[in-house]
């Protein structure tokens, strides 16, 4: 087990972190620094040394890549004070600059700097100042340097040891004399009484980097080569069988007892034959073989390796897993832990075989008790009570035969000591008073009978907690069963002695007295006889024995009681970055190894578990399909830096063992990904197929198990950054959720709704529409808004995709990589809704073209404005984005089922452009949709727009808002050889610029005919709407006796503002300074009012 109580100057990975030290500011900032320097990893290697070289360069990049991501962060970077710098022992000039310092993390919480406490591995900028951008590190007037801290002092957890890459001259009082040598320089610019502070600010943690580097530099202690050499060669392709195991006959793991356990849990065939392939390995010691589980999603990995790991536990191979992060080994040890803790015989003996370490706080398993009975740390703070002198397992254990064996012993020296103590308090009373007859306090020495059950029971607690925490947490190495059922018959005794005693409350002292006394003559007739008397008797015989036959190890150092752990464990369970602690001296050495999630796993990282003393054989479960490893840097992420073994092994033709039944998703869900990213090889189980599994949590087709939702009148934003995101879809998001919500009100059916996008900014996006519902997921409605990476491995009921991209070009980035959509399609379980511009991925010729010719295809297809409350949703958003020449075209989704053709002047589109506030946006498209519809206000309500004039008989207002009207009329249009009523919009004006306004439309239709005004006064009703009426060229009567002579000017490019400034102009530009920033109080009508 690594030790970062570092007792000599040792720093593991030294000459990464002197590189890093090496890099002057400009290099940090150069990008292209190893541009020319990395080369490509290739698949196959001509020896050891080539295939650990191929890493470095590619891993350095990765190092200078992180470093300069975290500086240009450096504002939001966490900053803790450091109170003193001291020179270590072997501190050497001009390279060993090593140094303690001390900070106070309780002291920086008080002054609100935050509570940073620098970890072994973070390297940190040690300067006297909190730089707010990467620029203020290099000020004339500023200095710093990088530092590595590389280990703890045992004695404080707040002292640590660090590597500095440059000299700090130190004083007995560095405060006081800081002005003068603080980093080895005058510091002409402070001034005398300025009190100078020195700051720690982290800028990356290297602790994975340098176990990688120290990996393909050969400095793990151990130096495992067997399975490195396997899969360096170029035949790296594996028989299915050891021939020399086949030859011989060794089939051990078909044995019943096998067979058995894994029957007994119902895998499927192919889970089935996984784990006895995998099994079989394990009396095989001709070679060192690699297997490969290819799981693809849903497809029971988890339960695949559960089971596995099960067996292996059943069998006493010791094995380690690992996984790339902590999420995923919390996963794995989980369903490992559901399975033993179903077959466990004696309460939780045997936990103790398996091992659950790293990191406390990035694993979280505060709360969680399952998790934290095999967690290391916890474990050994256990242990180490029990395994002292004073108040460990002996201890309790005498205590409670001494008190069996003579309990009226134990009452007078109880006795004797409360008299002792009644004799002081009445000598400081005394005192106190200042007289001879004081007065006495109460007596509250106990009575024979309330010491014996007040201290049996306080005995017998202690005891227990012993024997159950023993059991627990030992090894079944170091606690033979015999033991173990000992302990667990002893303490039921002791329950039932504990219950007996509390029974004899009439009996007097004497009566009890008397009881237990007889017990000293074990011939005793009384003794015998009496139930209590016999439960005494056996409960003393136990415990007498296990005093002799069981005794715990003579440790109390922390250190040794790991290794003591982690050496006597079956199974256990780490990060591959953290099984670089295993890498210790005298390591008990491990069989098996077994990587989840192996697809996600950098190759050189896995060189770090793969290089563990003893192992022979490894197992790689994962699924090359998804998602890679995540790479910060682009030369390493082309470098393949990020590829897996799992990946390099399949490319050259590595067997691997499918999991070919889907458990997870609905078949219409599964079609496309199985048919696209898996050949179809992937059968539907029948969980999935049944009826019951078809859900539907929102009316309509358009929301049935699979659907692609075709957005057309989307945005994409870049921001100025590379991440763009789709506020249009962003809405559309939101208001399904919204719809999920009221349904999920009515019904109280629980459901999970993952929203994913590839973007981050997208997600940003999305989560503040919907964070409002995270105070519900207790209730049984939750969302979870994530980007594609951070949902790999999860699934919800009802999956959401955003595609952000819309354009014109089909241009879609990085959206277009078949390993992200691969992920993407394939989290959901009952319903996948699949959001985006269907004309631009069409376009894209990539994976996504593909998915939506199936979806049409298969009748998928729907474009969003055909649901009414989507279109509203749409509609409020291209309003927020200011986007209303959309909504005001002739294919506009406001007026595509409307009654009336709507036609918009120039003056209008000028005035509602101008509008900054979106509501009164929203309020001025609301009315001209109902007036679309054919709504009309009633005539009695009706009231005159101007008096006089020819724009008296045919114009008409309608009220927006306190200040703002909308006027129109009805006119006419002639379309191919018909006469047809429309709406003609001439503006939205305040009511004290409608005259005005009126008396500039006079000089229009004082031109119309009388037939012309006619025609446009012609109503026609039906029910309570009016509709449009429609006239033949030709036709020489109408309804109204005149002639109808359509308008000849196309209306919509019509502009009534000939003079330069128009009172509407006016208000115009007045609107946009007085409206930018001021909210209407506007009652909504519709939902999209509401957006």
């Amino acid at each position: 087990m690594e030790n970062t109580n570092v007792k000599k100057e040792e720093v593991a990975g030294r000459s990464l972190i002197d590189k890093v030290f090496s890099w002057p500011f400009r290099d940090v900032c150069n990008k292209d620094l190893y541009k020319n320097q990395v080369q490509r990893i290739p698949e196959t290697f001509l020896s050891m040394t080539d295939y650990m070289k191929s890493f470095k360069d590619p891993l350095i990049e990765e190092a200078h890549a992180d470093l300069f991501s975290n500086m240009t962060a450096v504002r939001r970077a966490p900053v803790c004070y450091i109170h003193s710098v001291e020179e270590s022992k072997n501190f050497k000039l001009p390279k060993d600059l090593f140094y303690e310092i001390k900070f106070n993390a309780a002291e920086d919480t008080e002054k609100n700097i935050g509570t940073y406490e620098p970890k072994v591995g973070d390297l940190i900028a040690l300067t006297d100042f909190r730089p707010k951008s990467i620029d203020d590190l290099v000020r004339p007037t500023r200095f710093y340097l990088i530092a590595y801290v590389y280990g703890t002092k045992a004695e404080s957890s707040e002292k640590l040891q660090i590597l500095a890459s440059k000299c700090i001259r130190t004083e007995p009082n560095m405060q006081r004399n800081m002005r003068e040598t603080f980093l080895g320089r005058k510091r002409e610019t402070f001034h005398t009484n300025k009190k100078e502070t020195l700051l720690a600010v982290c800028l990356m943690n290297m602790t994975t980097i340098v176990r990688m580097w120290r990996a393909v530099n050969s400095e793990l202690e151990g130096g495992n080569r067997n399975i490195l050499n396997k899969v360096v060669q170029n035949n790296a392709a594996d028989e299915e069988n050891c021939t020399t195991c086949f030859s011989e006959g060794k089939r051990s793991p078909s044995n019943s007892f096998i067979c058995d356990i894994i029957s007994s849990y119902n895998p499927n065939n192919s889970q089935e034959a996984a784990v006895l392939s995998c099994v079989s390995l394990r009396d095989c010691y001709h070679q060192n073989t690699v297997k490969l589980i290819w799981g693809p999603p849903g497809t029971g990995k988890t339960k695949t390796v559960g089971l596995l790991l099960f067996v292996l536990l059943k069998i006493k191979c010791r094995t380690l897993t690992c996984a790339p992060t902590n999420s995923a080994v919390l996963e794995v040890t989980t369903r490992l832990l559901s399975l033993v803790r179903e077959s466990l015989e004696y309460e939780t003996y045997g936990l103790g075989d398996i091992i659950l370490f790293g990191n406390d706080e990035r694993l979280r398993i505060d709360g969680c008790d399952d998790l934290r009975d095999v967690f290391l740390d916890y474990r050994v703070n256990v242990l180490c009570k029990y395994f002292a002198s004073s108040s460990g397992w002996k201890d309790c254990l005498e205590v409670v035969i001494r008190f069996l064996e003579n309990p009226k012993l134990q009452y007078n020296i109880y006795f004797e000591e409360r008299k002792k103590k009644n004799v002081e308090v009445e000598d400081e009373l005394k005192q106190e008073e200042g007289t001879s007859n004081p007065v006495k306090e109460d007596d509250d020495t106990m009575t024979f009978e309330e010491f014996v059950k007040k201290e049996f029971s306080l005995i017998r607690k202690s005891l227990k907690c012993c024997m159950i925490d023993l059991y627990t947490h030992l090894p079944t190495s170091l606690l033979p069963l015999e033991v173990v059922k000992d302990m667990i018959r002893a303490l039921k005794l002791l329950k039932s002695l504990q219950t007996l005693l509390c029974s004899l409350s009439t009996v007097a002292n004497e009566g009890l007295e008397r009881v237990l006394n007889d017990l000293e003559d074990i011939g005793s007739s009384v003794g015998c006889s009496s139930k209590l008397g016999t439960t005494v008797k056996e409960c003393l015989d136990i415990l007498r024995s296990l005093s002799h036959t069981f005794s715990v190890p003579n440790l109390t150092d922390h250190y040794a009681i790991q290794k003591l752990c982690l050496a006597n464990a079956c199974l256990i369970f780490c990060t591959a970055s953290s099984s670089a602690k295993l890498h210790t001296e005298g390591m008990t050495p491990l069989e098996f190894l077994v990587i989840d999630e192996a697809a996600q796993l950098k190759e050189c990282e896995s060189a770090i578990p793969l290089q563990l003393s003893g192992l022979r054989h490894a197992i790689l479960i994962g699924d090359e399909r998804q998602l890679p490893a995540m790479v910060q840097s682009k030369i390493s992420t082309n470098a393949e830096f990020g590829r897996s073994l799992f990946e390099r092994l399949v490319m050259l033709g590595h067997q691997k063992h499918l999991l070919d039944v889907q458990y997870r998703m609905h078949p219409s869900i599964s079609f496309f990904p199985n048919q696209e990213f898996y050949n179809s090889q992937i059968s539907d189980a029948p969980n999935v197929i049944e009826r019951g599994y078809e859900k539907r949590f929102l009316q309509g087709n358009i929301y049935g198990s699979y659907s692609f939702i075709s957005i057309d009148h989307g945005k994409e934003e870049f921001d100025g950054g590379h991440s763009p995101k789709n506020m249009v879809e962003a809405a559309v998001v939101s208001e399904i959720v919204a719809n999920l919500y009221e349904e999920f009100l009515v019904t109280k059916k629980k459901v999970s709704v993952g929203v994913i996008s590839p973007y981050k900014t997208q997600v940003y996006a999305i989560q503040e529409k919907v964070k409002g519902y995270s105070k519900y997921s207790d209730s049984g409605f939750s969302v979870s808004v994530r980007s594609v990476d951070g949902f790999q491995g999860g699934e919800e009921d009802v999956i959401i995709i955003s595609t952000v991209r819309s354009n014109d070009n089909g241009s879609i980035g990085f959206l277009s990589n078949l390993k992200r959509a691969n992920v993407a399609l394939t989290r959901a379980r009952y319903c996948l809704w699949i959001l985006g511009n269907g004309t631009t991925l069409l376009k894209s010729d990539s994976v996504w073209k593909k998915l939506v010719l199936d979806a049409r295809e298969r009748q998928c297809f729907y474009n969003a404005e055909e649901d009414q409350k989507l279109a509203l949703a749409i509609t409020a958003a291209l309003v927020e984005l200011g986007k209303l020449d959309i909504l005001l075209n002739d294919d506009s989704l406001l007026f595509r089922e409307a009654r009336w053709k709507v036609i918009f002047s120039n003056d209008f589109k000028e005035s509602i452009q101008s509008i900054r506030n979106s509501e009164i946006c929203k309020e001025v498209l609301y009315v001209l949709q109902k007036l679309s519809s054919g709504w009309r206000q009633p005539q009695e309500e009706r009231d005159p727009v101007v008096h006089d004039g020819p724009s008296s008989q045919l114009l008409e207002m309608s009220k927006v808002s306190e200040q703002l009207n909308l006027v129109w009329n009805v006119d006419s249009l002639k379309e191919d050889s018909n006469y047809i009523q429309i709406l003609k919009v001439w503006d939205v004006v305040p009511l004290s610029d409608i005259p005005k306004l009126a008396k500039r439309l006079d000089f229009l239709f004082g031109r119309y005919r009388v037939d012309e005004m006619n025609r446009c006064k012609h109503r026609c009703v039906e029910g309570s709407f009016v509709v449009p009426k429609r006239w033949p060229v030709d036709s020489s009567t109408c309804s109204e006796p005149d002639t109808v002579v359509s308008l000849s000017k196309d209306l919509s490019s019509l502009s009534i503002s000939d003079e330069p400034e128009t009172s509407t102009a006016i208000y115009r530009n007045h609107f946009k300074s007085n409206m930018k920033n001021k909210s209407e109080d506007v009652e909504f009508k519709q939902g999209w009012l509401d957006d």
